[in-house]
C-alpha cells in the first residue's frame, strides 16, 4: 500500500521534467495552462511553476487510468452499479467523462466546467468527445447545481471533481453547497467526491460532509476519495456483489476488486471541535497555513 502511495504522489506532482514537449499554453480567464507530453504520458497542469497535474492520459493505453484518485472514484458503481442520470462538476482532461461514457452508453450525463478553455484543451488534446447524452455545461458547478434544484433534476450519481491551482474552490466546500447536492441526488444516489488526504481544511472538511451525509467510506492512499450513499452506505456483502458486476468494465482501466474493496473504510477521524464550513466561514487563507 505504501509503494501505490508513492507511485500515485509520484504521478500527481511529478514536476515539468527536461524531455517534456510542451503542447499548448493559454492564460485563460481562470488560470494559465499547460498541455504537454513526457514520456507516454499526455497531461494538464494549471502554470508552469506548479507541481500538480490535473489530468493526464496514457498515450499507448487511453483506457488505463492514470491516477490513484480516478481509480478510487470508481469505486462509486460498488454503491450503484447502474446510473441512469450522472453529474459530474470538474472537466480537467475529461477523463471520467470518456470512461462513464464507454461503461454506460445509454446513461444521460451532465458535466460542469466553469472554464471554457478547459473544454477546449479536453476535446482538443485529451481526446474528450461528448456522446449524445452527454451536456457539457460552461458554468459555475455551484450555480447549475442550485438550478438544477430548483428544476427538481435527481442524479444517481454526482462527481465533485472541480479544483484551481491550490485546492477545491471554497464555495464548493460549504455546509449550504452539499446541502444542495444532496438535494439533487436521487433516493439511492451516491456522491464520490476527490479531496485531499491531508491539508490544513481537513478535520473541517471531514466534519462539513459528516454534518449534511452522516457516514461516508473514505478511499485512501494519495487524495481521499469521499462515498456517500443516500439512504445509507452499502455493506461488505453488497460491495461484493457490486464489484463482481463491474469487473469486466473495470478491466481496460487497470482496476481490480482486489486493489479497490480493501480500501472501504468508514471514515472515524472527525473532530467534534473542528468548526463547520459554511458560506460565512470557509477560510481558504488556512491552505496556506501549512
Amino acid at each position: 500500500m505504501r509503494r501505490e502511495f508513492l507511485i500515485a504522489a509520484t504521478l500527481l506532482f511529478a514536476p515539468l521534467s527536461a524531455r517534456a514537449e510542451v503542447l499548448h499554453t493559454e492564460r485563460s480567464l481562470y488560470r494559465n495552462i499547460v498541455v504537454y507530453e513526457d514520456d507516454a504520458l499526455r497531461c494538464m497542469r494549471f502554470g508552469r511553476t506548479t507541481t500538480t497535474r490535473q489530468s493526464c492520459v496514457s498515450r499507448t493505453q487511453p483506457e488505463k487510468l492514470v491516477f490513484e484518485y480516478a481509480k478510487m472514484t470508481m469505486g462509486a458503481f460498488y454503491m450503484n452499479p447502474d446510473p441512469k442520470r450522472i453529474l459530474i462538476i470538474g472537466l480537467g482532461g475529461g477523463t471520467l467523462p470518456t470512461a462513464f461514457q464507454r461503461m454506460f452508453p445509454n446513461a444521460k450525463m451532465d458535466t460542469v466546467e466553469i472554464d471554457p478553455a478547459i473544454v477546449r484543451m479536453a476535446e482538443a488534446y485529451f481526446d474528450f468527445k461528448p456522446a449524445p447524452g452527454t451536456r457539457v455545461v460552461t458554468e459555475d458547478g455551484r450555480v447549475f447545481v442550485k438550478r438544477m434544484l430548483k428544476e427538481g433534476t435527481k442524479y444517481d450519481l454526482v462527481i465533485l471533481d472541480a479544483f484551481d491551482h491550490k485546492y477545491i474552490p471554497e464555495h464548493l466546500l460549504t455546509r449550504e453547497f452539499l446541502q444542495q447536492v444532496k438535494g439533487v441526488m436521487s433516493d439511492k444516489g451516491v456522491l464520490a467526491a476527490n479531496t485531499f488526504s491531508s491539508s490544513a481544511l481537513f478535520e473541517s472538511e471531514t466534519a462539513t460532509y459528516h454534518n449534511v451525509f452522516g457516514d461516508f467510506y473514505a478511499l485512501t492512499p494519495g487524495n481521499r476519495v469521499i462515498l456517500i450513499r443516500q439512504g445509507g452506505l452499502a455493506d461488505a456483502e453488497e460491495l461484493g456483489r457490486n464489484a463482481a458486476l463491474m469487473e469486466e468494465k473495470f478491466k481496460s482501466m487497470g482496476i481490480g476488486s482486489e486493489q479497490l474493496l480493501p480500501m472501504f473504510i468508514k471514515d472515524q477521524t472527525t473532530n467534534s471541535r473542528a468548526p463547520i464550513l459554511t458560506d460565512q466561514y470557509s477560510p481558504s487563507n488556512l491552505l496556506n497555513a501549512e
